[in-house]
């Protein structure tokens, strides 16, 4: 029996039908233009062979993924779309009239409701404007006017347009919208993968994207059971439960390089409006094997307090970045960060530059000696006092051995020879932007690597290294100028000749023992670094091909425990340059012109006899080779000393100690043109207030050595004996 309310609905569809006839008919956009116009929401990584390496998420309201051309999608799917939603989609022109009586009569009759929208039909509303459906059903004016949309699509685009357009605009659960990411992120494959049972699945989300799995399931089942398909109950029901679990729409399908991701996906505007695939210079391969080795290391140095850790690999010749690991995944306090361009203390990494600078200069050869004794330093905050490692000092000790075994004292030394300023505009060429104040600024502590630094620069500057002394800038990707500016900051000479110390096994022995995890079965130069309290460790190396740095530390700037030179970055460097070097050689480079060798001997045995390396010119004319600055001097105090007197201890208990450096005992010591005596000795000296000079001569009283100090505080009331033997 029909009820007064349909007959009702009747007559008001009527009314608006004949309302609708007289607008415009909707404007339908080319199927070309839709097509264009679809927007990935994640952009592709891609790596130098063209391999996805990351999917970065850009567009935040829906998950959609690269269109797909019909013959991209499985026919089991398309079948199963068709089945659901259009069984005769190919045999209406864009209204299904059958449908849409039997839809009427149900509703009057009222039954349940029933679809009568076809596929087509569907697709105009996703397409065209005005059509969109807003927070309810629509009326009939707006149902017409779909109706119409259909009917022009119908006549404008082909069957296999409209069913390509389709599926790469429903959404299918959640936020997925498209075939691509439904597949994708649902099933972990590819459109054309889709099989029977994951097709019933999926076109039955369609009607109820986020149906629970029970009811997903009966609607597969009938489904499969209208096609008469052979798929089982068990199928459906795995497919579903396996698939339907979890979130609709979790984190990348791919995420190898986040961190190079988000700082070329995101970089530049137009990368992200044109959401097309970005190839990079990365090699996907190495990407991962760096990876996992740095979170492996990682992982087994956590009860040393290690937490994070940073991989950059990059090649010499081109300045092509091939990995670029910022840090160790779900192990990082701070996964966000990214460390390879976060600055951190350099520790010992910048003393092959500070060595380079005064061999290129001429102020040191590698067989020069220096220095390794204790030394006061005036500074802002006092005096600074540099020690090793190890707190042990070596007495006199080559260039060679000072740079290969990181001996920090020789650094402070030469860095005074070179001069503050001077050094802090070379590492500036050298690419090291933070580096913003003053030579003052940085102080003597400059030598140790007390500045910021990243490990983008610092591995590109060893690459300048290895490029005999060119610098250019790395890149990430091929678009980038193919000829980059360069700037040659070391002599080819010089650079050779750091290079050969850095590869030196031997002299390394000293510091690190001659079998380490730094000695490397093909030729590579190598330098580690450990900053202040243990918070950073550096490892920056390179073969004839590649230059490799990893850091590991704690984002958060926690002192890590007990890690040294070769127990933290270093392992993870030795282990992916010899994965890189597993079929690829790494020979010696070949000495340039300007160097030459020639055969050094050293007083009272300070090293032993060995073949070195000079620039020339710069060779000894003698055959035993002796101390740079090789004459007495005053050790202590230092040039500039201010002295305070502490008033709560009695004077005569106080004592100023006079040191000295001197090869005999002839030398007298001078205070304010006073003869103190022979200047072999340590001498207690009872201060006096005041500014004071002290000389150390030789028996003619020819000044060798000066320094000025002063000492604050009350003076005494007689004056009080010069000085005193220390007990």
């Amino acid at each position: 029996m029909i009820r007064w309310a349909g007959l009702v609905a009747i007559l008001a569809a009527g009314a608006c039908l004949w309302t609708a006839f007289g607008t415009p008919e909707p404007s339908v956009p080319p199927f070309e233009s839709v097509r264009l116009a679809h927007r990935p929401s994640d952009v592709q990584l891609l790596d130098r062979h063209g391999e996805l390496l990351h999917e970065l998420r850009i567009g935040e309201t829906a998950r959609r993924l690269a269109w797909v051309s019909l013959p991209e999608v499985s026919p089991a799917l398309q079948g199963a779309v068709l089945a659901s939603e259009d069984r005769r989609f190919y045999r209406h022109g864009g209204v299904d009239g059958k449908a849409l009586v039997a839809a009427l009569l149900q509703h009057i009759t009222g039954g349940p409701p029933r679809g009568a929208s076809t596929l087509t039909m569907q697709l105009a509303a996703l397409t065209t404007p005005g059509l969109r459906r807003g927070g309810g059903p629509r009326t009939l004016t707006q149902k017409w006017r779909q109706m119409r949309a259909a009917w022009a699509m119908e006549r404008r685009w082909s069957k296999g347009e409209i069913l390509e357009a389709y599926l790469n605009r429903v959404t299918f659960r959640g936020e997925l919208q498209g075939i691509s990411a439904a597949a994708s992120v649902l099933f972990g494959k590819a459109p054309h993968g889709i099989t029977e049972a994951e097709a019933a699945v999926l076109a039955s989300l369609i009607r109820s994207p986020n149906a629970g799995q029970t009811a997903v399931t009966r609607r597969a089942l009938a489904l499969v059971e209208a096609e008469k398909k052979t798929v089982s109950h068990g199928e459906i029901e795995a497919a579903v439960t396996k698939n339907l679990a979890g979130p609709s729409a979790p984190g990348p399908r791919v995420s190898l390089a986040p961190h190079a991701a988000r700082r070329l996906l995101r970089a530049a505007p137009g990368i992200a409006a044109a959401r097309a695939p970005v190839r990079s210079t990365l090699d996907g391969s190495l990407q991962q094997i760096g990876a996992d080795v740095l979170r492996r290391h990682v992982l087994a140095a956590r009860e040393r307090h290690v937490q994070d850790g940073a991989l950059l690999v990059v090649d010499n010749q081109t300045g092509d970045v091939l990995a670029y690991v910022g840090g160790s995944g779900d192990l990082s306090s701070a996964p966000y960060v990214d460390g390879i361009r976060a600055r951190r203390q350099a520790g010992s990494t910048l003393k092959p530059f500070l060595y380079g600078l005064a061999l290129e200069r001429r102020l040191l050869t590698p067989a020069s000696l220096l220095e390794d004794t204790p030394l006061d330093l005036p500074v802002a905050g006092g005096l600074f006092r540099p020690k090793n490692y190890d707190e042990q000092f070596r007495g006199l000790i080559t260039v060679r051995t000072a740079l290969a075994g990181s001996v920090n004292v020789p650094a402070v030394r030469t860095l005074d020879l070179v001069g503050l300023d001077t050094f802090v505009e070379r590492l500036r060429r050298l690419g090291f932007e933070g580096l913003t104040e003053s030579g003052e600024y940085y102080g003597p502590s400059l030598a140790l690597g007390s500045a910021d630094v990243s490990l983008w620069e610092l591995v590109n500057a060893y690459r300048a290294l290895a490029n005999g002394g060119v610098w250019t800038p790395l890149r990430m990707t091929p678009e980038e100028a193919q000829r980059a500016p360069q700037r040659r900051l070391y002599s080819p000479d010089a650079a050779f000749l750091i290079s050969h110390i850095l590869a030196d096994r031997e002299s390394r022995s000293q510091t690190f023992g001659l079998e380490n995890t730094l000695a490397t079965p093909f030729w590579s130069a190598v330098k580690t670094g450990t900053s202040k309290e243990m918070r950073d460790n550096w490892c920056i190396g390179y073969s004839r091909r590649y230059t490799v740095g990893v850091w590991v530390g704690n984002f958060s700037g926690e002192p890590m425990r007990d890690v040294s030179g070769i127990t933290g970055a270093a392992p993870v460097w030795a282990e992916v340059m010899a994965w890189l070097h597993r079929n690829v050689p790494s020979v010696p480079p070949k000495p340039p012109p300007g160097v030459l060798a020639r055969r050094v001997t050293f007083r009272r045995g300070v090293e032993p006899e060995r073949a070195e390396w000079f620039l020339a010119g710069t060779e000894p004319q003698a055959v035993a080779q002796t101390l740079a600055l090789d004459q007495p001097r005053i050790v202590a105090p230092a040039q500039g000393t201010l002295i305070a007197l502490d008033p709560d201890i009695p004077p005569a208990r106080q004592r100023i100690v006079f040191e000295a450096r001197v090869l005999d005992g002839t030398t007298r010591w001078i205070l304010d043109g006073a003869d103190l005596g022979a200047g072999l000795a340590l001498l207690a000296w009872k201060p006096i207030p005041g500014r004071h000079t002290l000389a150390l001569a030789d028996p003619d009283g020819t000044p060798l050595d000066t320094v000025t100090f002063e000492v604050r505080g009350n003076r005494p009331s007689r004056p009080p004996d010069l000085f005193e033997a220390p007990e």
